[in-house]
């Protein structure tokens, strides 16, 4: 149901996996604009296919790590509601605040809600900056649910709702079949192992821990297990040198990607799981990872996974080997069904467009 609300949204980029979030909410909305802070051209030089049609650059400084953007663009009488980012390093969301009973706009925060590099402490003791601006807010939308919970418990009466994160395209995905048998795939692109793992990111990070990915690959049977790797970046690793390792590097040919994921059996990523799960669940494939920890960090996505349902989680690499060696394929065919189901049921990007319409 369209809503009379008429909002200004500001992002730093919109990559391609957010656009139909942000279709869906023009569809419901008066008026719905979003604003980058970031230029194009830099969104591109990070790896995002991004359309920029429809989008708003808004001046901004960036500053060691704060943000200055200009507020009038925003202020337009056009927009009676803002959705500015839950972040305490941009300074003008902090005078737009302040100031609410001047200007008169609801202002809603959208954002994680914590920090995933200090995950542990932050869900112990929550940033007092976020709970400042959280004060300050009429309403907040958080990605997930565990972090929308420990909110609540310190802002009952605040607005604020779990989007529940997903991607464009994500029902395509739950509903793929592909043309040819898994055997076929595999031989058509020369895989020759039973148990197929596959890791779907890009190696731009240290906190991926591909150091445990190489680990795994070396002490895993070569001949019985096997991994594709999608991906490129800075810090990729040499897989050159597995005879089991088939590297694709970066694929934008959606039909090929599909297809890699048809064959495989597991999405593996050691750490900073994140949004790409979503698309690996989607595809019907558990994901096994490992615990979060001070060494292992993951992202708030990471709460999808619910252990020996849709994916294992491991404490420790002799744990993982272990599990490894004496896996069924009937225990992954089972876990990448429920993978599939709970994406299905939970993760379309309508429900995320209606969770975020709901508090406006």
């Amino acid at each position: 149901m369209k809503t009379n609300r008429r909002i200004a949204i500001l992002q730093p980029e919109v990559p391609h996996y957010r656009e139909e979030f942000f279709d869906l909410l023009r569809q419901q909305c008066n008026t719905s604009n979003v604003y980058v802070y970031n230029s194009f051209e830099s969104t591109k030089q990070q790896g995002f296919n991004i359309d920029t049609k429809g989008l708003r650059y808004i001046p901004n400084k960036q500053i060691k790590g704060f943000l200055l953007y200009n507020p009038f663009p925003l202020l337009s009488k056009k927009y009676d509601t803002l959705v500015l980012m839950l972040h305490f390093a941009h300074l003008t969301t902090w005078l737009l605040l302040l100031t609410k009973f001047i200007h008169r706009k609801k202002i809603i925060l959208w954002g994680q809600g914590i920090s995933v590099k200090r995950y542990l402490k932050e869900e112990k003791q929550p940033d007092w900056k976020l709970k400042a601006q959280i004060a300050l807010a009429d309403g907040l939308w958080l990605y997930m649910q565990k972090e929308l919970e420990q909110w609540r418990n310190i802002f009952p009466q605040k607005k604020m709702v779990a989007l529940n994160n997903t991607l464009t395209g994500v029902s395509e995905m739950c509903n793929y079949v592909p043309e040819l048998s898994k055997e076929e795939l595999k031989k058509k692109y020369g895989i020759t192992q039973e148990v197929i793992l596959i890791f779907c990111a890009r190696f731009e990070s240290n906190y991926r821990r591909t150091d445990l990915l190489l680990t795994t690959i070396k002490h895993l049977d070569k001949k019985h297990f096997g991994f594709v790797i999608i991906g490129k970046g800075k810090n990729k690793p040499d897989f050159s040198i597995f005879d089991n390792v088939y590297d694709f590097g970066a694929i934008y040919n959606t039909a090929i990607k599909r297809e890699l994921f048809s064959l495989s059996d597991i999405y593996f990523q050691p750490g900073w799981v994140g949004l790409s799960i979503v698309e690996a669940m989607a595809y019907g494939k558990p994901i096994f990872t490992f615990v979060r920890s001070e060494e292992t960090k993951q992202c708030v996505e990471y709460s999808y996974i619910k252990p020996g349902y849709n994916g294992m989680l491991f404490e420790r690499m002799d744990e993982c080997i272990r599990y490894f060696s004496h896996i069924k394929k009937k225990t992954l065919i089972d876990m990448g069904q429920n993978a599939r189901d709970f994406v299905k049921n939970n993760l379309s990007v309508e429900q995320m467009a209606n969770h975020a319409i709901s508090i406006l």
